[in-house]
């Protein structure tokens, strides 16, 4: 337990980094966030930033069933679903995702991902690194780590780094954590139990002023933690939770009461229930409204996780349930921040960690892929409506124009003003570490 100002809470997973810190998004204010960005936008004001929106698809999503559908291929390679024509002549999708092809001048699909191994996890998409590859000492960190790092807070009373996946029973699928950048720069993760701790019943401001009292609770939790060895760089938490405690921003933009109810009911309500035999993620299009009002608030970066995409049987009875919730949601997401102006400064992405087999196998399943997958780029100011690379006639391999996970990354770096070719950051050793190997952002993007 942890006692502040008299009020007591339980820590979420024990005493941890990530409890701590969620448990220091304590809020009090007399505004709300829509209160303050209606009184900015009246004042001609409101402050731009550059951030991103990383949806992570777990279980590797099948290219030739999503963007690149081969119709003249033989029956066991092209399946069961349709092309439909979308809104660039030229430029056809999948039958089941019919708002994503209305709005595909908006849109650039990517049908030749490269570089990443046979393995079910996040890495390749969060850190552009192998895990099971040669490991700097602490790991590579995600991209959400690199930015906390080299950007910092636009607000000091918003975190850089948001996470919205909740936990996956297959590890690997979680976000790997920040690697040697060290526990200060881990995304901030709202999830469970530790939303409820987001208001501070009868605790007025005057009383959080006291910052001598609430950093002897804090000191003594240090004490605790470190006898263990288990937190470390628990200043950078001191202060980040003081300043987030003394404002209602975070907690106002993860509460969907205060949004407009037509925006709420174009993202319409998400299906929280996991696959049964699937080690995935809901289906929650709350997440990328609630993503949206982050970085409007003032996040960088904002990751989560949608839907269940490993498919080894009944492949296309599966994609017809997954496919329709991804279609809508993520069209509502890429048509809100157009309508509010937010196109240029907010980049998505969304992808998984690998394509799947051209052919079907016996059991109507396509199994994994590493040859090739996908990824669906919107916003951040890139020349969308149009496609990035050409599979062969199987959807197999690359025919041409093939882009390496890495590149998807450096794209990423770019939009926020981080230049690859020269930004480094030491490790734990000292030794200079640039954010990607030897790419850049995708050149036909920009």
């Amino acid at each position: 337990m942890l006692s502040i100002l008299g009020q007591s809470y339980r820590l979420c997973d024990g005493v941890s980094r990530r409890a701590f810190l969620k448990l220091g998004s304590l809020a009090m204010s007399g505004l709300t966030l829509a209160d303050i960005l209606r009184a900015e936008a009246v004042a001609g004001t409101r402050r731009s930033h550059k951030s991103v929106i990383m949806i992570f698809m777990p279980g590797g999503p099948s290219h030739l069933d999503l963007y690149d559908l081969k119709p003249e291929a033989p029956v066991e390679v092209r399946g069961e679903f349709r092309p439909i024509r979308s809104a660039v002549p030229g430029i056809q999708i999948c039958e089941h995702l019919p708002k994503l092809a209305r709005i595909m001048d908006k849109l650039a699909p990517v049908r030749t991902i490269v570089g990443g191994p046979d393995d079910h996890a996040v890495n390749m998409c969060m850190t552009g690194w192998n895990r099971l590859g040669p490991q700097p000492l602490g790991g590579w960190p995600t991209f959400g780590s690199f930015i906390s790092k080299l950007q910092g807070p636009i607000d000091p009373t918003m975190p850089p780094y948001v996470g919205l996946a909740a936990k996956m029973i297959h590890p690997p699928y979680n976000d790997p954590g920040p690697g040697f950048l060290g526990a200060a720069h881990s995304a901030f993760t709202p999830d469970g139990e530790c939303r409820a701790n987001m208001t501070l019943s009868g605790i007025s401001l005057d009383r959080l002023s006291d910052r001598r009292a609430l950093l002897t609770h804090f000191d003594r939790l240090r004490r605790e933690v470190d006898s263990g060895g288990a937190l470390q760089g628990l200043d950078a938490f001191q202060q980040q939770a003081f300043r987030v405690i003394t404002s209602s921003k975070l907690r106002d933009a993860l509460d969907l009461s205060h949004e407009s109810p037509k925006v709420v009911s174009r993202y319409g309500s998400g299906d929280p229930s996991l696959v049964e035999g699937f080690n995935a993620a809901p289906k929650l299009t709350e997440h990328l409204l609630m993503a949206r009002r982050l970085v409007e608030a003032g996040a960088r970066c904002v990751t989560l996780a949608f839907g269940a995409w490993d498919w080894h049987m009944t492949n296309f009875v599966g994609m017809k349930k997954e496919m329709p919730l991804f279609d809508h949601g993520v069209a509502a997401l890429v048509e809100d921040l157009h309508q509010r102006g937010l196109d240029k400064d907010v980049l998505v992405v969304a992808w998984g960690e690998f394509g799947r087999s051209p052919r079907v196998n016996a059991a109507a399943g396509r199994d994994h892929w590493p040859g090739v997958s996908c990824a669906l780029l919107a916003g951040g100011g890139l020349r969308t409506g149009q496609v990035i690379g050409t599979t062969n006639h199987l959807a197999e391999m690359p025919l041409d124009r093939p882009v390496h996970f890495q590149e998807v990354l450096a794209t990423i770096y770019h939009h926020l003003g981080i230049d690859v070719a020269e930004t480094t950051v030491p490790d734990l050793n000292g030794r200079p570490r640039y954010l990607v190997e030897d790419y850049r952002p995708i050149a036909e993007l920009s």
